[in-house]
Formats: C-alpha cells, structure tokens, sequence
C-alpha cells in the first residue's frame, strides 16, 4: 500500500458511557491509526466528551452532525473524508462495544488477500452467546433474506469491515441510495458486482454493555422494504452499479 495510512470510524448516538472506553482500546490495539468519531448530536453529551478526548490526542478527530441522519450516511461521510485525507485503510465499527477493537488488527491482516473484509457472525454457532433470543432471531432473519434476495453468502448487515481504499473506486460508493441501515447490504451488494473481492472475518460478538438498541421496529421495516426493491434493480439493472 502506498502509505498505509490507516483510519478507524466509530458512528455514535448517545454512546457517553462506552466512547471513552472503545478510544482507549483503539488506540492501544492499532496505535499508528487515526480514529475518527461521528457524532449525531447525541442529547447525552457523547459530543462533549469526544471533544475532550480530542484535545488531549491529535490522532483522534470528531465530526458533528446537526442530528440524528443516519448510520449508513455516517459510514459514507467516513468513506468520502477517507479518500479526501488519502487513508489507504478504513475500519468501521459501531460504538456499542460489540466489536471488539483487538480485533481491528485482524480485520486489516485480512486486507491481503482481499480488498473489502466483513466480520461474520454464523460461521461458528458460539459468536452471538449472550444475545438474546429476539435479537439472534432478527439476526438470522435478516441474513437469510439478503442471502436470498441478493445472492451473496457474505453478513451483509455487519458494521465491523475493512476497505482497502487503494484498490476500491470511490465511485462505488457514489452509487448509494440509502442513509440507514439498509447501507450495509447496499454497499457489499455493489462492491460485488463491481468484481471487488470481498472475504470474510469469524468473530464472536459480544452483546451490549451500556446503553439500548438504536434499530428500532420502523428501521427494520424501512430496511426489509428497500431490500426488496434493491434486489430487483440489482437484477434488471445491475449495470448502474458498475464503473
């Protein structure tokens, strides 16, 4: 890779109980990395506390956002700043401390064999333990329709990647559609269509420490509705995703 330049995205929503915990363990599991929170006017004061974390490390950077846009425009603010900043290597992960950020290191050795990694949470039976049973069933049921409706065998609905930027066109990412969740999906399907080799990461996720849930019934809904239309443009239209 040309400079290596590598920068990790946490998105955060009133994350004030976890964010100070996920830098230190970032910055110790992947020191030479620049981190960059986004931030979505989080009304618990996550904002001000990033902002402090900042100021005492100029390898960490927020971004603020006027409210709450997105979990899936926040991934691509990080992707466009990444190619703007010329960062060889983006991670993403989410801001709840059910990624394991030792486990960053793993994401990005598997950058060499190709240039998009996703973690994985069934292909060991023991990666969800400690979920609850409604969680795991919502899981599964959503694995199973991108897996079907898509046909790509990747966990298309983890936030945990890798990019190896230098070998991916921005362009790609120019073709998203959706801010939310249903970025996930979108994002791997056209990266796979557009011939970018994609593998997979096993890991355990551990379940949430502090905080709730920020997917809510209507997030599901918006996200099983698009997934629809989305695998019929990707059928009949799949030309438009390509370079």
């Amino acid at each position: 890779m040309k400079n290596g330049k590598i920068l990790i995205m946490v998105p955060t929503y009133n994350e004030c109980q976890n964010v100070e915990i996920i830098a230190t363990r970032i910055r110790l599991a992947v020191p030479n990395s620049y981190l960059l929170f986004i931030d979505d006017n989080s009304p618990d004061g996550t904002g001000q506390i990033l902002d402090s974390l900042a100021e005492s490390d100029p390898q960490i950077m927020v971004i603020h956002r006027p409210s709450k846009l997105g979990v899936g425009s926040a991934h691509l603010d990080a992707i466009f700043k990444a190619y703007k900043d010329n960062f060889s290597i983006l991670v993403t992960l989410d801001g709840d401390l059910t990624h394991s950020p030792e486990n960053i290191q793993k994401m990005i050795s598997s950058l060499s064999v190709a240039d998009v990694t996703t973690s994985t949470r069934f292909l060991n039976k023991s990666d969800l333990n400690g979920w609850s049973l409604r969680r795991k069933l919502t899981t599964h049921l959503g694995h199973l329709l991108t897996r079907a409706l898509l046909r790509i065998p990747y966990d298309s609905s983890s936030g945990f990647r890798a990019y190896n930027l230098e070998n991916i066109s921005e362009q790609y990412f120019r073709y998203i559609k959706t801010s939310g969740y249903s970025f996930f999906f979108e994002s791997l399907k056209i990266l796979d269509l557009s011939n970018i080799a994609i593998a997979e990461v096993p890991m355990s996720m551990s379940p949430r420490t502090y905080g709730s849930s920020k997917m809510t019934v209507s997030d599901i809904a918006k996200s099983v509705l698009y997934l629809f239309k989305f695998s019929f443009l990707t059928i009949f239209r799949k030309q438009n995703f390509r370079k």
